[in-house]
């Protein structure tokens, strides 16, 4: 399952396209004829999501060991 999509979306916006064109294609999403589709847009949102998370980890990181510094340096007044 993946999020809501929207056109705002900026990354996977070819395969949030391709996905869309192929539900308007009328019945056949239901015998499994978009399920290509889905699976490079589930690839490429799981993509997204895993960089994102490496990005806000390496920032969570950054924001500790500032602030265990500035406990260090207070602690030693």
């Amino acid at each position: 399952m993946h999020p809501q999509l929207s056109d705002k979306k900026l990354v996977c916006k070819e395969f949030i396209q391709a996905l869309e064109q192929c539900h308007a294609g009328g019945w056949t999403k239901f015998v499994g004829a978009c399920n290509r589709q889905k699976d490079e847009l589930n690839h490429c949102l799981r993509s997204e999501r895993l960089a994102r998370t490496a990005h806000n980890r390496e920032m969570a990181k950054e924001r500790n060991a500032k602030t265990e510094q500035a406990l260090r340096e207070f602690r030693a007044l």
